[in-house]
């Protein structure tokens, strides 16, 4: 690789970031600024608002942390896929825009993989089972013939949706899952809930009813319901996840996407790798949550690798899979 500079925009969700990497694998600059709400879950037309007052601010504030001016940007990157619509496009505009006035080609990647590659090329994972556990996205994904190739996933919505909407049920506000992890220390005992693995896949929609109906009965406390919802669907996901890495004879696990900040997921996986004799890999928060970065880098390796798109090809794809993508970088 020469030494091409990558700007990432990423829009998918509550997030706006904007990252900076150099094709040696050296992050000059991770920015974000994201929408949150003290009570109720994200509203896409209103995260989108808080995109485009924010961009311009961003952008800049990443170009100062770099060091760097936009003459010295080889390519611009952008989440293309998948995501909420009306935040994608904010993203989008912004890189084309960017795209335009700095005559810099452009490249829309995917969310989901740009997880994965940031995860191995800061944990030096070598060819791991990605437990991609976000808002919207619950998969469990590893590298075969070619592809990114989603072993196991959720039926119904995202692991992080799914805690949030509890969280929301709790009076808390978004994002949930962090304080649904503070409110589960102060548990004091476990309360079996449905434990729904189905194959390789999980669901969480039954699960979420029955909270209701507990919550509603008034006869368990809050914090042990924090707790114990944390201890099940980190069990089914782990289950899952260690059942591809057999099926896929691979040593290592790493965890991406939002949820993997969670302290309990991190433990139990340390604990499952452990008994197999297998590696872990944890990013720090900053990479695990959405960030610009990861676009950045997914960026350079796909134009180093001879990706190129015109303007024409960068409409968001709100609905992509995973396994959609040809990856030719590999």
């Amino acid at each position: 690789m020469g030494k091409d500079i990558s700007i990432g925009i990423e829009s998918t969700a509550h997030t706006f970031g904007v990252g900076i990497a150099d094709s040696e694998g050296r992050l000059l600059a991770n920015v974000k600024d994201s929408y949150t709400t003290e009570s109720g879950g994200i509203v896409p037309a209103q995260a989108a608002e808080h995109h485009v007052k924010v961009c311009s601010q961003v952008v800049k504030d990443a170009l100062k942390t770099a060091g760097i001016n936009p003459q010295d940007i080889d390519i611009v990157a952008f989440s293309q896929s998948p995501g909420l619509g009306h935040t994608l496009r904010i993203g989008a505009m912004a890189a084309r825009s960017l795209s335009a006035l700095w005559k810099k080609p452009i490249i829309g990647v995917n969310h989901c993989i740009a997880h994965l590659e940031i995860g191995n090329m800061l944990t030096d994972c070598t060819d791991p089972v990605l437990l991609y556990v976000s808002g919207a996205n619950t998969q469990v994904i590893a590298y075969e013939g070619g592809k990114y190739r989603i072993f196991g996933e959720s039926l119904d919505g995202g692991i992080g949706n799914f805690l949030d909407s509890f969280a929301r049920e709790l009076g808390l506000g978004f994002p949930g899952g962090p304080k649904l992890y503070e409110l589960s220390l102060k548990a004091k005992s476990f309360i079996e809930l449905p434990y729904v693995v189905k194959g390789m896949d999980v669901s969480f929609g039954g699960i979420l009813t029955n909270l209701k109906q507990k919550l509603a009965s008034g006869k368990y406390s809050k914090a042990d319901l924090a707790y114990s919802v944390q201890e099940t669907v980190f069990a089914m996901m782990l289950e899952v996840s260690e059942r591809a890495m057999a099926h896929c004879n691979k040593e290592e696990l790493l965890l991406g996407g939002g949820v993997a900040c969670n302290k309990r997921l991190q433990e139990m996986a340390k604990n499952m790798c452990g008994e197999r004799g297998s590696r872990c890999c944890i990013l720090s928060n900053e990479f695990n949550v959405d960030n610009g970065a990861m676009i950045a880098w997914l960026g350079l390796l796909e134009y180093n690798a001879g990706v190129r798109m015109k303007l024409e090809d960068t409409d968001i794809r709100p609905y992509e899979r995973t396994d959609d993508v040809d990856v030719t970088w590999r």
